[in-house]
């Protein structure tokens, strides 16, 4: 009866211990995997509302983007040098700042979007190529784009005045080329989703947790 008595004992005493554990290990949370990824998702009408915000700045940076072009585009089919002139200096005075403030809406909503739901930031090639895509369009916006502004309104003055143009405005094809190309890239890979996700490296992971399966009492 005290051996029962004392493996009886000792039974309960792992079984609580056990207990313990596995109840601690449920409490904490989990840092790695599909529970970390829960911690940070969305409710359904908050990524709606960011969905929305998103298609909605994407689409007017389209907009203004085919708006570039057709101003662009009047130096060489309006015949009127005041029509081209025109056409000029409303592209250098209000075209800029409504593309960089439609893309930089894009660029924060996307990085919540990405943040907030499965798709991640850095998790799926797709979400990468359209993160480094719209910031390299929001530089070349900055530095390339709005430093030409004021050429192209002097360009414009200078034609509907009549008078020779002393400035060459051939540059100012390239943006809307260039961005048009690289946002229609963007909406197919949102479309499509190719590539799948992007390989990490667990080496670094293996190890401790082999070590740890050595470290276990064997019965």
């Amino acid at each position: 009866m005290p051996h029962r008595a004392g493996r009886h004992i000792r039974a309960g005493a792992y079984l609580a211990y056990v207990g313990g554990r596995s109840t601690g290990a449920a409490r904490r949370p989990m840092t790695r995997g599909r529970p970390a990824r829960m911690l940070t998702a969305m409710r359904p009408k908050t990524r709606k509302l960011w969905l929305v915000l998103h298609v909605l700045s994407s689409s007017a940076w389209i907009g203004i983007d085919v708006l570039v072009a057709v101003l662009v585009a009047v130096r060489l089919l309006a015949g009127s040098p005041a029509r081209r002139g025109l056409a000029y200096q409303a592209l250098g005075t209000f075209v800029w700042w409504p593309m960089l403030t439609s893309a930089l809406i894009c660029l924060v909503t996307g990085l919540v979007l990405g943040w907030g739901t499965k798709w991640g930031l850095i998790r799926y090639w797709w979400v990468l190529v359209k993160l480094v895509l719209n910031v390299i369009l929001c530089t070349l916006i900055l530095l390339a784009l709005r430093p030409t502004m004021p050429a192209a309104i002097a360009y414009g003055v200078t034609v509907a005045a009549g008078e020779p143009a002393t400035i060459d405005a051939n540059g100012l094809f390239m943006p809307p080329i260039v961005s048009l190309t690289a946002l229609s890239l963007a909406t197919v890979l949102s479309v499509y989703k190719p590539w799948g996700r992007i390989r990490r490296a667990r080496t670094g992971l293996a190890a401790p947790r082999s070590r740890r399966r050595d470290a276990l009492p064997r019965g």
